[in-house]
């Protein structure tokens, strides 16, 4: 059958538009290097910026073997758990997915890497990049992703026998991206234990700052540009109208989209300012850029079915999990250089229960049955949407948790058992940059006439040792 002009207009339109998402998406990349190289000590600028390119190259190749597959693979034989079809792109395009919408997929999936790669930055060996970075963007996550975002998924919203009558609601990720890499990140920590001197003899905290704020400051804005497309751009297609309205459709809802992930962000960056002004008795830039994206990290999981002044709600409160974590952090001597399971991983969760508690029944409908009349769905708690939806987001945080340690844990262990996971000390002592990568980021550095400039003159030094 022969499509019609208008369809093909709309079709291409809708692409050029889940394309462009897939850019943004992609763009976070570099913000995530601009964030990780300013966040770490200047002897291992080198090293993140290394890991974070690895995190890309490396998990593209598994999604396109295997990640993809495993999260959207459909077919006679799909199930609940895990997808079964479109290994290598086999069969794409097909009914229900084309090439745009593989690559931004493959855009979160990468993203998912960079997350756990800041939370053991500046002390691990780069082999156990490889190893994880491939595994987590292959496997873990893809069927973290089936089970939400796969009309099969036995916790998707769009399933045909939902959780609680509701299933969960994580639009663009809370959950499904950021606590996924935040427990695997937190695993990789724990088993490494904190970097060299960041804890003296009676276990207080040694401060241990970032060489560059400006880096991270960039790095946020890259992000929260990038944001754009994560939060809208998870509508897929712009050009779908709802029903018994005039002027309504996906792309009034895009746009309010884009209102909530910025009100919640920028809420969470001036609580954590005052906040941790309170606290530490100065204006910290780097303290505010993490706070901005904790309230990025909070609101991806309802930035579609919320109101504006529910988003300021959300940012307002995941800010003080933020702060609260961190100390809590420092006191249990758990060494995270970018806060990443803190922020991801308990501004990801407090984002699900958020979700929860003040999603809004009409947006609800529009976001997942394109506001037909008619459907009953369960909303938030607070609005008085009943213990459906609430009950579906909790199930999925402990799920999460749950996969994630039983996959991620064991491979961290095994790492650490081979004894390829944690560099030797010595090489930790002298930066990453020197130890395994041939030389430092910047020319200058460091300035001290008695470090080794360059791969050669540190062998040199350990020989004579």
């Amino acid at each position: 059958m022969e499509v019609s002009w208008e369809q093909s207009v709309t079709d291409s339109i809708n692409t050029i538009y889940l394309l462009f998402s897939a850019y943004l998406v992609f763009v976070m990349q570099l913000g995530f290097a601009m964030l990780c190289a300013g966040s770490v000590r200047a002897k291992n600028a080198m090293n993140i910026m290394l890991t974070n390119v690895v995190d890309a190259v490396v998990g593209s190749i598994s999604y396109y073997l295997f990640g993809f597959a495993f999260a959207f693979g459909d077919g006679s034989n799909s199930n609940p758990f895990i997808g079964t079809s479109f290994f290598a792109l086999k069969d794409i395009p097909s009914s229900s997915y084309d090439y745009s919408f593989f690559l931004y997929q493959w855009a979160f999936a990468i993203a998912v890497a960079g997350i756990t790669s800041g939370s053991i930055a500046e002390r691990t060996q780069f082999s156990a990049y490889l190893v994880f970075s491939f595994f987590l963007s292959g496997f873990v996550y893809p069927i973290v992703a089936h089970w939400v975002w796969s009309s099969s998924g036995w916790l998707s919203p769009s399933s045909s026998g939902l959780l609680f009558g509701s299933g969960a609601i994580d639009f663009a990720g809370s959950g499904v991206v950021h606590l996924v890499g935040a427990i695997a990140g937190l695993w990789g920590a724990f088993i490494e234990g904190p970097r060299v001197g960041r804890f003296d003899a009676f276990g207080k905290p040694v401060p241990m700052r970032g060489h560059n704020a400006t880096l991270v400051v960039l790095g946020t804005f890259l992000l929260w540009f990038g944001w754009f497309g994560f939060n809208p751009g998870s509508f897929d297609k712009i050009l779908v109208s709802y029903p018994n309205t005039t002027d309504q459709g996906n792309w009034t809802a895009v746009g309010r989209t884009a209102v909530t992930t910025t009100l919640a962000g920028s809420t969470a960056g001036i609580v954590t300012l005052f906040g941790r002004r309170l606290l530490v008795g100065h204006w910290d830039a780097l303290d505010v850029c993490n706070g901005v994206l904790g309230g990025f990290v909070a609101i991806t999981s309802g930035c579609s079915v919320v109101e504006p002044w529910a988003a300021i709600v959300c940012g307002f409160f995941a800010a003080f999990v933020l702060i609260g974590l961190n100390i809590l952090a420092l006191k249990l001597n758990f060494d995270d250089p970018l806060e990443a399971t803190q922020l991801h991983g308990g501004c990801g969760a407090w984002g699900l229960i958020f979700t929860g508690l003040f999603a809004k029944e009409e947006f609800v409908i529009q976001v997942y049955n394109s506001g037909k009349s008619g459907v009953v769905r369960p909303y938030g708690l607070l609005m008085g949407g009943g213990w459906g939806l609430i009950g579906a987001q909790v199930i999925e945080i402990l799920v999460i948790l749950s996969w994630v340690s039983m996959t991620m844990g064991p491979l961290f262990f095994a790492l650490h058992k081979l004894n390829v996971l944690r560099i030797p000390i010595e090489d930790e002592v002298a930066g990453l940059d020197i130890s395994s990568h041939g030389g430092y980021a910047y020319a200058g550095h460091p300035a001290e006439d008695n470090h080794p400039r360059f791969y050669a003159d540190y062998m040199r030094m350990q020989d004579n040792n």
